[in-house]
């Protein structure tokens, strides 16, 4: 007799990984299907250039994955699991040869600002000190909040955007434009809502959990993931895709770490016309063009502090990322794109042959864009980096339609599993979140609250969801 399967995620991305851990810990059989040979969603490596270099396929830096409440719960040292921390967590070089850099110290990096530190500290600064107050709802799920006031003290600035929070002009403008690469990540022009909840909240994070990498690639927290499920009895079969969810042997719940276009692929037989219809009503953001490289020396950083920090934005000044921003949403190529830079190997050499490096950026560029923006990566490096491409060993280029090749989620090359915006920022995918109308069946991707970041925290309020359907206490 086959054994029988209680609950079946599909999907072994963090989210994915994290909804099977839920459900094991709470007594379930579980089995995660994953449909490429290596687990990880998102959070891969791989030899992409060279024998010998191991490069992030997607995410690299995970500051939500130390601070979130359920991995910090999780042994995940004991499967292997070691985090590495930059001297500093980020630096924005600029045309005149300085640089702002953001280190795990508040202090430290609000006197480097020098005029601007009082700014800094007067927008990221407060943030910090509330960040044990509001954690609970930034990763959390919308439930009823212990400290009302601080959420709102927070609200009002985090649900504006990263122009109101810094000022049209007003300001120290290495401030500004520090503060404009980190909303950048937010994927949406820098005067739309809530790009300032993504700039304090990542800025934050710096100061409260740091901005580290897994050592020897993303791959390892997957691989600590999946270990630990392993030692609960569940089980990860790779190689596994899901045609439809009718060839799923019978669970009591089926939880996807599925965006909506790939999960009305899979379930859009057996949904109501009226979900299915709010699900095609989806909105994907702007795509991503990722390149990799294989390089035979360190980058030739004009300001040398740029070589203490593992993540590098490339843009200049606010102006010129928020054009660059506007661009790529508004369906046009930046000339000169922000580029957010990645140099995993200055902390980690296990990434590379001895005296070599790795290193990875991305630009925006509208959704689904077949623009080669390669050149114009390089020449955003150059620009900061004399001489960098010369010590090019090999590239690797990912536009958004390999990306969403290689993990059908980042649909259009959006990475961040849809537009976060205000309209989609607490009702995602619906008003449902979690749930669906079919009974058993459930969502616990990105595109779910609390939404993009490396943190479980979708898979982990699915599963919870599941098992109180259930009847099921954790």
């Amino acid at each position: 007799m086959a054994d029988v399967i209680d609950a079946i995620v599909i999907g072994s991305g963090p989210n994915g990984l994290a909804a099977a851990i839920v459900l094991a810990r709470a007594g379930l059989r579980v089995v995660v299907y994953e449909a490429a040979e290596t687990i990880g969603g998102g959070v891969r490596s791989a030899a992409m250039t060279l024998p010998g270099f191991t490069h992030d396929v997607c995410s690299a830096v995970h500051p939500f994955a130390v601070a979130s409440p359920f991995f910090r719960s999780l042994p995940l040292a004991r499967h292997g699991l070691e985090w590495l921390e930059a001297p500093a967590m980020l630096a924005h070089p600029f045309d005149d040869g300085s640089a702002a850099i953001v280190y795990r110290s508040l202090e430290r990096t609000a006197e480097g600002l020098g005029a601007g530190g009082h700014q800094y500290l007067a927008t990221v600064g407060r943030t910090v000190a509330a960040w044990p107050r509001i954690e609970s709802v930034v990763l959390g799920s919308l439930q009823v909040q212990r400290h009302p006031f601080a959420l709102a003290a927070f609200g009002l600035r985090a649900l504006g955007s990263v122009e109101a929070l810094v000022g049209r002009s007003a300001g120290d403008a290495r401030v500004r434009a520090l503060l404009a690469g980190i909303g950048a990540h937010g994927m949406m022009p820098l005067d739309a809502r809530p790009t300032a909840g993504v700039a304090l909240v990542l800025a934050a994070l710096a100061h409260v959990a740091g901005w580290p990498i897994p050592r020897g690639g993303a791959q390892q927290l997957a691989n600590a993931l999946a270990a630990y499920l392993g030692s609960l009895g569940g089980e990860v079969r790779t190689g596994s895709a899901v045609g439809s969810i009718d060839d799923l042997p019978p669970a009591r719940a089926i939880l996807c770490d599925l965006t909506p276009k790939p999960f009305l692929a899979i379930a859009g037989h057996r949904l109501p016309t009226s979900y299915r219809n709010a699900l095609e009503r989806y909105r994907y953001g702007m795509g991503a063009f990722k390149v990799d490289w294989a390089l035979g020396g360190p980058i030739p950083w004009a300001n040398e502090a740029c070589t203490r920090a593992t993540t590098v934005h490339l843009g200049g000044a606010f102006e010129e990322i928020a054009a660059s921003e506007r661009a790529a949403w508004g369906g046009q190529a930046a000339e000169r794109p922000f580029t957010l830079m990645v140099q995993p190997s200055v902390v980690d050499p296990s990434r590379a042959p001895t005296g070599r490096h790795v290193a990875w950026a991305y630009c925006h560029v509208p959704h689904g864009s077949s623009t080669d923006m390669l050149p114009a990566i390089e020449r955003q490096v150059e620009r900061f980096a004399p001489g960098f491409t010369s010590r090019v060993l090999a590239r690797h280029v990912m536009t958004p339609a390999d990306l969403e090749r290689h993990n059908a989620n980042l649909v259009g090359g959006d990475i961040g599993g849809g537009v976060t915006d205000l309209a989609q920022l607490f009702t995602r995918p619906s008003w449902r979140r979690y749930a669906t109308p079919v009974r058993g069946l459930y969502l616990c991707s990105a595109s779910t609250p609390p939404g993009t970041g490396v943190h479980g925290m979708c898979g982990y309020h699915a599963a919870r969801k599941a098992l109180d359907d259930l009847g099921i206490k954790d």
